[in-house]
């Protein structure tokens, strides 16, 4: 089976941090995977900028090893890739100072008619100044667009200004704030799964939906990100955009099309229909922890203090917390999420787990049943797997037995799997926003999550340690096993 590739217009698109960590991991090495499959139309060029001088010729070296060292994959001949190496430029800029912008102008100067994408992979403080001085240099067209990163923010406050500085240059539509989750090939499929199919609508709701996990776990620690991880941590870094928006479209509401606002308003309402974080809820619903030394895979391991050189730091590696929908669809269904690093295993999904059966007919000797799981998987490996009771093979009587219908994308399509960021990239050249964030999301997400961070300030409660290579802190574990109910641990 192939996929199918849909060509996009002529394009420009400047990288602002093209030497960056970013660039060089997913976004040139997207851009070349999507040049290689024919998307990218002769006429795109690629525009690197940041403050180090460099030749076009270094910045082409600088791709050509990008690329080999993080393009998955690749099968292309060496005149593809001189093809992609080919459509690269560079120019050096100052982000807080005019200098080099002068460069820039010139590099647009005869391209004002295709679009043109502004790829902010540098950090928030910047994205004022630089969305400033496009617009003091007339570089924003009406077919411009501008890309910015999270974390959009460190609280609501901080987020509305960032927006306000954007907003000062960039309309709404042509904003678009990235989260890569959105992007993978699975959490579309959620939306596929839903309402694409009948036979899951009429179950997805509170009376026949026991509770819902969502799980991000790494096994990395902070590694070379230790500076900003500190001022961030976990609920800021991965529970306020990433889990969230999974949530999102976990329970949304069936939008009434597939057109972008249709599908943000329904997971507006969902962010805004979440019982707040407040009262006995901040205690009792919630759990932090940072990790301490322990083994991994590779071997042992430091715990966070030590990486970090800092005793005192309480900012939290592991968030595990309770949240509530509510709505008339979900009232009374918990939602449980939890994202940590130093854990067992890489993985990411989403669990929906059913209710038992209301009667059991068969009796003791055909075994016990076990309730419907449907098990959503974002990585390593993405697919879907149900879980169903069937009767066990072969004579003797009724028994029954538990299997998976398992579903891995990989292996039923037997293609390559297209990076999240590749999407991304070319629906922001589509001009489709889907997938992508609108200031009022950002804005509700924040004004629940703002509670919590205001309550560990006041609190000044250190997180609580775990073992890195366990799944978090005790009380993780207690905070859903008090209900009745278990993690589902290890994509078991």
């Amino acid at each position: 089976m192939t996929t199918r590739i849909i060509p996009v217009e002529d394009f420009d698109l400047v990288i602002f941090g093209a030497t960056g960590d970013l660039s060089q991991r997913k976004l040139l090495p997207a851009l070349f995977h999507r040049d290689e499959q024919g998307q990218i139309p002769p006429g795109a060029c690629i525009i690197g900028t940041s403050r180090r001088a460099m030749s076009n010729e270094e910045f082409r070296n600088f791709a050509a090893a990008a690329i080999d060292s993080h393009a998955k994959f690749m099968k292309a001949t060496p005149e593809v890739v001189e093809r992609f190496l080919n459509r690269l430029s560079y120019t050096a800029a100052e982000a807080t100072q005019d200098e080099g912008w002068i460069g820039l102008e010139k590099e647009l100067a005869d391209r004002k008619d295709v679009v043109r994408v502004f790829y902010l992979a540098v950090a928030p403080e910047l994205f004022g100044d630089i969305c400033g001085r496009l617009g003091q240099h007339h570089l924003v067209t009406p077919k411009s667009r501008v890309v910015v990163e999270k974390p959009l923010g460190k609280d609501g406050a901080s987020a509305e200004a960032l927006n306000d500085a954007i907003g000062k240059v960039f309309q709404e539509p042509a904003i678009y704030r990235i989260d890569h989750y959105l992007g993978k090939e699975t959490v579309q499929n959620l939306m596929a799964l839903r309402f694409a199919n009948v036979l899951f609508e009429p179950v997805w709701n509170h009376n026949y939906v026991d509770h819902v996990q969502i799980t991000v776990a790494e096994t990395l620690g902070v590694e070379g990100r230790a500076g900003y991880y500190d001022t961030s941590g976990a609920l800021r870094d991965m529970v306020q955009n990433h889990l969230l928006q999974l949530l999102c479209l976990t329970v949304m509401e069936p939008p009434s099309s597939l057109d972008a606002n249709a599908v943000r308003d329904e997971k507006l309402k969902v962010l805004k229909s979440l019982r707040p974080m407040t009262g006995e809820r901040l205690q009792s619903h919630i759990v932090r922890g940072q990790y301490r030394a322990g083994a991994s895979s590779q071997g042992p391991v430091a715990g966070y203090l030590d990486e970090l050189g800092n005793p005192v730091s309480t900012t939290e590696t592991f968030v595990a917390l309770k949240a509530e929908v509510g709505s008339w669809r979900w009232n009374g269904t918990p939602f449980y999420l939890r994202t940590g690093k130093r854990l067992p295993q890489r993985v990411s999904e989403i669990v929906v787990q059913f209710r038992d059966i209301p009667h059991n007919v068969f009796g003791r000797a055909a075994g016990p049943t076990m309730p419907n799981q449907l098990v959503i998987r974002l990585q390593p490996d993405e697919g879907v797997k149900l879980d169903i009771m069937i009767k066990d093979p072969g004579p003797g009587g009724m028994r029954l037995t538990h299997v998976p219908l398992d579903m891995s994308f990989r292996e039923s399509f037997n293609v390559r799997n297209p990076d999240a960021y590749e999407r991304l990239l070319m629906d922001v050249v589509r001009g489709n926003q889907t997938l992508f964030m609108r200031r009022d999301e950002v804005a509700a997400a924040w004004a629940w999550v703002d509670p919590i961070l205001d309550h560990w300030k006041a609190a000044q409660d250190a997180p609580k340690a775990y073992t890195s290579g366990t799944w978090g802190p005790a009380a993780s574990v207690a905070l859903i096993e008090r209900d009745g109910r278990t993690w589902h641990d290890g994509g078991a």
